[in-house]
């Protein structure tokens, strides 16, 4: 059944930004206070520091200001914002209305937790209300990992970091940018990656780093099908930025070369929904996208969720 008018409308990115704490913690810093070395950190993550300090509505609120700018938006010509995070400033309310009244915005505001996938979760869902008809849509990921993190456990505190990025969207005619993607989640492992309210992350590492591997290859097939394209014809691959094994292991199985691959892991750590925009913002900055490049975003996260999307990028 083929809907009329606007549900036919497509999205473009229009802008892009990122945000990072001022403060560092090297390896070398986690070495003097943990049982763990940089070289341990290093070979194990492809981590080498990471980011802390802020807020989730700072960082958001910071990230998303400079995609505006880039977008030549104004905040009043925003319709609506989502807000990826699983770490909130308050239990409630939304981030999200923190974040749209330090910008200025009059429009909807609202969080989506998928933990890791939640950016290209936001992503989607920011396009599906653009093709109902909201005409700007901005898009947030952003984590402050360091505040559910124990400091004093090793086998968790060398791998998060803080952070935000986000995209302004643009309601287009036709097809648009996003030609494919792919959702979905698993509830009965969501023993393998948690943190109870008021508490710290607890992950079965090895568990994860299996279970990841085989969702990253899966959803990625599953959004390229959906956009009638395959692994050969991706030009980037941005995934979730957790830990260059894993992030080695699918590109081997997908059949896509590292040098095809965007990564910013050894400077920001595991930045949770804000590691995907973050590595997105990277590459367009370093002029590694170019008009008709095809984009694969994937992630997966506590939930266990996952998360693909296909971008053609440019106008």
């Amino acid at each position: 059944m083929t809907l009329p008018g606007p549900a036919a409308t497509g999205v473009a990115v229009v802008g892009w930004g990122v945000a990072l704490p001022d403060a560092t913690v090297t390896n070398a810093d986690l070495e003097a206070r943990l049982d763990t070395s940089d070289r341990w950190i290093t070979e194990r993550t492809g981590i080498r520091e990471r980011r802390v300090g802020g807020t989730t509505g700072e960082l958001a609120t910071a990230a998303a200001r400079q995609a505006l700018v880039a977008a030549e938006a104004s905040s009043g010509s925003v319709e609506l914002m989502v807000l990826a995070t699983s770490t909130p400033d308050q239990q409630l309310p939304a981030t999200a209305s923190a974040v749209q009244d330090a910008l200025g915005l009059g429009c909807g505001a609202f969080d989506v937790n998928a933990a890791c996938s939640g950016f290209v979760y936001a992503l989607v869902a920011g396009a599906g209300m653009a093709a109902m008809g909201a005409r700007r849509v901005l898009v947030v990921g952003a984590d402050v990992m360091s505040r559910v993190t124990d400091q004093q456990d090793r086998s968790t505190a060398v791998l998060f970091g803080d952070g935000a990025g986000a995209v302004v969207l643009d309601a287009v005619e036709g097809p648009g940018q996003l030609l494919g993607w792919d959702l979905g989640s698993d509830g009965s492992l969501r023993h393998l990656l948690q943190a109870d309210v008021g508490g710290y992350v607890r992950m079965e590492g090895k568990e994860v780093f299996r279970r990841a591997v085989r969702v990253m290859i899966d959803s990625s097939e599953a959004a390229l099908a959906r956009a009638g394209l395959s692994a050969d014809d991706v030009d980037l691959l941005v995934p979730h930025q957790a830990n260059t094994r894993i992030i080695e292991a699918a590109c081997e199985r997908l059949g896509i070369p590292m040098a095809r691959t965007a990564s910013v892991l050894d400077r920001t750590g595991n930045t949770s929904a804000a590691s995907i925009p973050l590595a997105l913002g990277d590459a367009a900055a370093a002029g590694r996208l170019s008009k008709g490049d095809i984009v694969l975003l994937v992630g997966f996260g506590a939930g266990m969720t996952w998360a693909s999307a296909v971008l053609r990028w440019g106008p």
